[in-house]
């Protein structure tokens, strides 16, 4: 099915064309349409206009009304002030275009896919291999996984990369204690156990690290190790692979419990281009992108200078023969861009990191690895802080590991659910499950409701609350339209375009009908946290809507019922489809 264009598109094209048919002189002109309190829209372009043209903005305003096309779409359209047009549309425009999107046979509601639309890789969701996920892992999965949905719904072809840090100097120490003590790898229980896997990681780090710390000889064999290692020796690839393999078990579960889809082929971290490390210092070397000093290959840049006043470099080579962090990172672009022919780089990484992937892109511009067809993006995010506003710590001072933030808020929030069971009539499996998507769906939407580069304040008593700006407020809304729906009996949704609507049953509309324009907006600024809040303003029309419009009175025309149905069902459609491209599941009884 074609895509639907909203009312506000439409109102925006026919304004446009009564500008240039009543202005000639004016050129293409913008009315600059925004929503309004005083009518459903405002236009204020005019009053720009007029100052160009030297006229009376209120004449030019009344010029351009009269041009407007006799039709359905306009009810009403006053002049007010210095030349602003305030416009109500008509019931019916509304409820028809609401129809149309209600008839989506491909489900999108009437949302166009971008025929534009390129190829898109996101770098997100970055654990560490032998080394526990914390709450510092948690903003990145969360956001990349939201940007992965919203832009594949919109069209992009999506790439993912998971960079993992799965090379360097740590796995020499651990598996030359490997080869010194077969067998540490060993676990009791399943073998697909995250839990056991991690516990056996941590175990075996500890133990060479204590051994690294006391033993000078163990210490020379672990860096000799290291050499073995980048050259691909087989015995060390092999023990190596096997630390690898024990720490996805250990990521897969931890991204299970965040109802997250991470693919092994997707998996490319950075030992996948070590293979290029060299050949990618060379070319810089070889260009005069980088230089050598002080034994270093380095890029220098004329705005990054530290507190004495000189240049701060990018080392891409360190003095040993070493690569650093940027020759992987530079790399990764000539892969993603040479290879997988992406127009978009995209990097879900902390905002600590930014003078880093700043000093990263440049360097690949100087060497023409980012052409002009070609962007990178650092979407930079914030740190997750306590109640107390200081990054986020156990009592005992330590980083908070993922899995107890997670088990805590399912925790938390299947007591909540708990609560309300058996007045919904929900069975202890009902319980459980919705227990899981509300606790990471509160995890979730807390985080993802934030614009990404602030920090914000986790406060599980907050995320899993029935009231405010929560997801469990925004599952309990879908939920109970679930309910009504359920009631409904022999009553149906059916748009009913020949009825006046009244005000409350307007605003739900009109929000309703902005849901592919709020799409369009996040994914081209990767601002998933406007499309939560374009959410959270649904939610909140559609408890305006129950207080003022019963759905199911007994006193309502049949038609009336139909078209009030017809309404909290494409609310339901919408919350439904908004929440999965946060990633957050809606329960159809809570």
């Amino acid at each position: 099915m074609a895509s639907v264009p909203s009312l506000a598109s439409t109102l925006q094209q026919q304004l446009a064309d009564a500008l240039t048919a009543a202005l000639p002189d004016a050129g293409t002109a913008d009315p600059l349409l925004r929503r309004s309190d005083r009518a459903d829209f405002q236009a204020n372009g005019i009053l720009a206009l007029a100052k160009k043209l030297k006229g009376n903005p209120r004449e030019l305003a009344g010029q351009v009304t009269a041009a407007l096309p006799a039709g359905e779409l306009i009810k009403d359209i006053e002049v007010s002030g210095p030349g602003f047009l305030n416009i109500t549309l008509t019931d019916k425009a509304i409820v028809e275009t609401l129809a149309a999107r209600a008839a989506d046979t491909e489900g999108r509601l009437g949302v166009p896919v971008d025929a534009a639309a390129g190829t898109t890789v996101i770098d997100y969701a970055q654990p560490n291999v032998a080394k526990e996920m914390h709450v510092g892992h948690l903003r990145s999965a969360v956001i990349g996984d939201a940007m992965v949905k919203i832009l594949e719904f919109t069209g992009e072809s999506v790439v993912r990369r998971h960079h993992i840090g799965d090379w360097g100097t740590q796995f020499g120490m651990l598996i030359q204690y490997l080869i010194e003590h077969p067998g540490a790898l060993k676990h009791e229980g399943d073998a697909a156990d995250g839990e056991a896997a991690m516990s056996t990681l941590n175990r075996v780090y500890k133990e060479s690290r204590v051994l690294f710390d006391s033993d000078e000889e163990f210490k020379a064999r672990s860096r000799d190790r290291v050499v073995a290692l980048q050259a691909g020796d087989p015995e060390t690839l092999e023990l190596w692979q096997g630390f690898v393999d024990e720490s996805k078990i250990y990521f897969y579960s931890v991204f299970d419990k965040l109802d997250m889809e991470v693919r092994d082929p997707d998996i490319v971290g950075e030992s996948g281009y070590n293979d290029m490390l060299e050949e990618t210092c060379r070319i810089l070397e070889e260009t005069g992108v980088a230089v050598r000093s002080e034994g270093a290959l380095c890029v220098f840049f004329d705005d990054v200078k530290g507190p004495d006043g000189n240049q701060v470099p990018l080392i891409v080579k360190k003095t040993n023969g070493g690569y650093g962090y940027a020759a992987t990172d530079l790399s990764a672009i000539r892969d993603r861009v040479q290879n997988l022919k992406a127009d978009t780089l995209l990097y879900v990484v902390d905002a600590r990191q930014s003078l880093h992937f700043k000093m990263v892109f440049e360097t690949a511009r100087r060497a023409g690895w980012l052409g002009d067809g070609v962007k990178a993006v650092q979407l930079a995010f914030g740190t997750v802080l306590g109640k107390d506003g200081k990054p986020f710590k156990t009592r005992e001072g330590e980083t908070v590991r993922l899995e107890d933030l997670l088990d805590e808020a399912v925790e938390r929030a299947t007591a909540v659910v708990r609560e309300k069971a058996e007045k919904v009539g929900l069975s202890e499996e009902e319980i459980v499950e919705n227990g899981r998507y509300v606790g990471v769906g509160a995890v979730k939407y807390a985080d993802l409701s934030t614009s990404a580069v602030r920090d914000y304040k986790f406060d599980l008593d907050q995320m899993v609350s029935l009231n405010g700006d929560t997801s469990v407020y925004l599952q309990y809304a879908y939920a109970r339209i679930r309910s009504i729906l359920r009631k409904a009996g022999d009553a149906v949704p059916a748009a009913h375009p020949e009825l006046a609507l009244a005000p409350a049953e307007r605003a739900l509309g009109l929000h309703l009908d902005q849901f592919g324009e709020v799409l369009s907006e996040v994914a081209s600024g990767y601002e998933p946290h406007k499309l939560a809040a374009y959410l959270y303003q649904l939610a909140s029309h559609l408890t305006t809507f129950y207080d003022q419009c019963q759905v199911l009175s007994p006193d309502n025309a049949p038609e009336v019922v139909e078209n009030r149905l017809f309404l909290v069902e494409l609310t339901a459609r919408t919350l439904h489809q908004g929440m999965a491209l946060l990633g957050i599941r809606t329960p159809e009884r809570l």
